[in-house]
């Protein structure tokens, strides 16, 4: 009777557990103030292995193997001895390739010694640059709908998060920065912006009004430091887009790190080697955190990625560039789920990069049961989550909800809004798009 261990003397082992079970949360995990707890990660990702079947275009991994050259590349690394520790802060050879590709895009020269500091992918160099340069306290603007990783790695380096929303411009299907609410979201507490273009999860590729009026309003308030996420630069595809680099801009090359990695655009999300990018003031606190957190990123990943980068400059399938070619196989590959999403009654919003589509599904009805039905991961069921639940369970389609990407006060502003992946093969595209219409066919139908 567990009543009796308040009588009886307690064996060492038994009374260190309960003391450290009754003992108040870290003060890391009370900073995460609930993202400890279920997430639309971790409930869709159970829909998914709990149905096999399912059409999965929720996560945003390629469901093919990395180009050939890219591969070789790593088995190249192998094979040349590349098994030891590196330089904690990067790889030479990789910090020497970025040093050399980043002098070309921002039009200065970039030192690959103090200016470059190779991560455990983009996550780590966000996390790496919160925790270097965030002080307790400070502010951190958000672009909302936002990727949900960006709120808690704030809050775990004790910042606060100010919610900034993109307007949705509902006759052009098209998301707007709001340049005014940007600026007057700046206070005397604001210490960065943080960039997301081209953006997760709207698609959204920011144009160059858009990007100087961000820069006009980090100009007006000389505290403010921008953190530029750029993990999707290479996956432009809309007609009339292009990738800026924000750190380019006049003024900016001193106030900005440049985040971005190489997972999405060669297709080795698993291979984790992302990077930051800035001037020593600002990269040189991020290099000395690294040893602290692990030694190095993988020696092997590093050395064929400093070759990959390289190589994918040159003609590849009849393209000028492996990245042209990246271009165009995304545009025909959302241009395929765009079609499949129309057919089932949802108006798929603009995006030029990336390969996330968002889609308005207010056309689409939500019975009450999926409405009325909470789990741990929502205690408060929004329609969006109710929806995709739906999508899931009944049409075999996995897609995430849009409410998460908003903080709580604008959780509202999502609830008819989904986000499909469309970084999957063709035969995958075609068969959840007929599995949609044909779900929502027969939902009407009753």
């Amino acid at each position: 009777d567990i009543s009796m261990l308040g009588l009886l003397p307690l064996p060492v082992g038994l009374s260190a557990t309960l003391t450290a079970a009754s003992a108040p949360p870290p003060a890391a995990a009370l900073r995460l103030g609930g993202s400890d707890k279920p997430t639309v990660w971790s409930e869709f990702g159970a829909l998914a292995a709990e149905n096999p079947g399912a059409v999965n275009l929720g996560q945003g991994f390629p469901d093919w193997s990395p180009p050939d050259f890219v591969v070789a590349e790593a088995h190249a690394a192998l094979d040349q001895g590349f098994h030891q520790y590196t330089r904690p802060a990067g790889h030479p050879s990789l910090a020497s390739v970025l040093a050399s590709r980043y002098s070309r895009h921002l039009g200065r020269e970039v030192d690959a010694m103090t200016e470059v500091a190779i991560t455990v992918g983009a996550s780590q160099a966000l996390f790496l640059t919160l925790q270097a340069l965030l002080d307790p306290g400070d502010e951190v603007i958000l672009l909302e709908p936002a990727f949900d990783l960006y709120y808690g790695q704030i809050r775990l380096a004790g910042g606060t998060a100010v919610p900034v929303p993109l307007q949705l411009d509902e006759q052009e299907s098209q998301w707007r920065l709001d340049a005014d609410a940007l600026d007057a979201a700046v206070g005397p507490r604001t210490k960065f912006i943080v960039l997301n273009s081209p953006h997760n999860p709207t698609g959204k590729v920011f144009s160059a009004g858009e990007m100087e009026a961000i820069a006009e309003v980090v100009r007006r308030h000389p505290r403010v430091l921008v953190i530029s996420d750029e993990v999707y630069k290479y996956i432009v595809h809309g007609e009339e887009a292009s990738h800026q680099h924000f750190a380019a801009l006049p003024g900016m090359g001193e106030r900005t790190v440049t985040i971005s990695s190489a997972g999405k655009t060669f297709s080795i999300t698993g291979w984790q080697v992302g990077w930051c990018v800035g001037p020593p003031a600002l990269v040189q606190p991020i290099q000395r955190l690294l040893p602290f957190v692990q030694f190095c990123v993988s020696t092997p990943m590093q050395q064929a990625l400093g070759r990959v980068l390289s190589l994918a400059d040159e003609p590849y399938r009849g393209k000028p560039s492996y990245y042209s070619w990246l271009c165009d196989m995304y545009a025909d590959k959302r241009a395929t789920l765009a079609a499949g999403l129309e057919a089932a009654g949802m108006r798929p919003l603009q995006g030029e990069g990336g390969f996330f589509l968002m889609a308005d599904t207010s056309a689409i009805e939500v019975p009450q049961r999926f409405l009325q039905h909470t789990t741990p991961a929502a205690p408060l069921m929004t329609r969006d989550w109710a929806l995709c639940r739906m999508l899931a369970l009944e049409a075999g389609v996995i897609a995430i909800p849009c409410s998460p990407f908003y903080s709580a006060a604008n959780k509202k502003r999502g609830e008819h809004l989904v986000r499909f992946a469309f970084c999957k093969s063709d035969e995958t595209l075609r068969a959840a798009s007929a599995r949609l219409e044909g779900f929502v066919a027969a939902s009407r139908g009753r």
